[in-house]
């Protein structure tokens, strides 16, 4: 698949603060990409750079096979979609979709025949038909989203960028407008780059996951294996469903804190610092005599709470140093284990299902 942008090397410092580290990315085009990281990991710098708004130090940006590094951002044909939408409040939301095609420097569109018609029929596309002669107060945040997204779009963009879009939103229109936004991107036929720092909305909208660490691409794959095979202990801890325990890696085990885990042959993926992983749903909780296999780990913890969430039960506990492990058990499958406030558990799980990392 084609490529709609390219960066390489591509640097940005503020003082002693490299915010990009050397970025490499190639985006195909007609795609969704979602780009993941921590706050100060370099998300929104990396987006103002791809759109104009800020210059690299270092390293080139080919769109559309051109280089763009001096190319002022209203001259790319790149969307930008703010994370506050910036609407105009004086506007209606025709009046808003409007503003960029009959303001743009280059080939404004001033026959309002022509506008009336494409802001028909950018409407239709996002959802907002019969809403065109409403102030972006009477509508809701869902809407103001849409109407920040078609204000882009009606420019053809070859190419979107989205901070944050969903931010602004409650929890139940964030779950429905990630199914829009994917919906929208597909009659449009151009490829989105959505930034997020919520791995859940990364993995369920992205064909691509790029996940950003101090300012380089720590991964760059497709959702299932960023959530199962996660590259790094620093991408595992970011996708919020790994325990992770630092420690030594010897021949024949990972010698942490709370005890030795066997290997006996398992590859170690050598990345980064020695860590263990091992994610919450692959842990089952247990009494401390029952018995394991030769193919299980086992550790004790002692309960703290449970955490309900609908469709699961997290549980915490205590281990011997301290630190807290998470457990997740699916309410779809089996009746978790009731434990006790207080009480000693075996936590149990299977060698193969652990992550390390050397």
């Amino acid at each position: 698949m084609a490529a709609v942008l390219q960066l390489s090397q591509v640097t940005k410092a503020y003082g002693a603060l490299r915010a990009l580290d050397g970025i490499d990315i190639s985006l195909p085009d007609n795609a969704y990409i979602s780009l993941l990281g921590p706050s100060g990991s370099g998300k929104t710098i990396l987006l103002r750079v791809i759109a104009g708004f800020e210059a690299p130090d270092s390293g080139s940006i080919l769109f559309k096979g051109e280089r763009v590094e001096a190319v002022p951002p209203h001259r790319r044909n790149i969307g930008f979609v703010f994370q506050n939408f910036a609407l105009f409040p004086h506007l209606s939301v025709a009046g808003n979709i409007a503003f960029g095609l009959e303001n743009r420097e280059l080939n404004p569109i001033t026959d309002s025949a022509v506008v009336r018609a494409r802001v028909k029929d950018i409407v239709a596309l996002v959802g907002l038909t019969g809403l065109e002669d409403r102030g972006v107060a009477q509508i809701s945040g869902g809407q103001r989203q849409r109407v920040a997204l078609a204000r882009t779009l009606i420019t053809e963009p070859s190419l979107v960028l989205l901070d944050e879009p969903l931010g602004a939103l409650d929890a139940n229109l964030r779950t429905r407008m990630r199914a829009e936004l994917r919906a929208i991107r597909e009659r449009c036929g151009v490829t989105f780059l959505h930034v997020t720092g919520s791995e859940t909305e990364a993995l369920a909208m992205g064909d691509t996951v790029l996940v950003l660490d101090r300012g380089r691409i720590a991964q760059a794959d497709d959702a299932d294996t960023v959530y199962n095979r996660p590259r790094s202990a620093a991408v595992a801890r970011f996708l919020n469903c790994y325990n992770l325990f630092e420690g030594q890696l010897s021949k024949d085990d990972f010698i942490s804190p709370v005890g030795r885990f066997p290997l006996q042959g398992q590859k170690a993926d050598v990345r980064g610092q020695p860590a263990y992983a091992i994610r919450y749903d692959r842990i089952s909780v247990r009494p401390l005599a029952a018995p394991v296999t030769a193919e299980e780990v086992r550790i004790e913890g002692t309960f703290i709470a449970d955490e309900y969430s609908g469709a699961a039960i997290n549980s915490f506990f205590s281990l011997d140093d301290g630190r807290v492990i998470e457990v997740e058990s699916h309410l779809s499958q089996a009746a978790p284990q009731t434990c006790v406030p207080h009480g000693r558990y075996a936590l149990v799980w299977k060698r193969q299902n652990a992550l390390v990392y050397a």
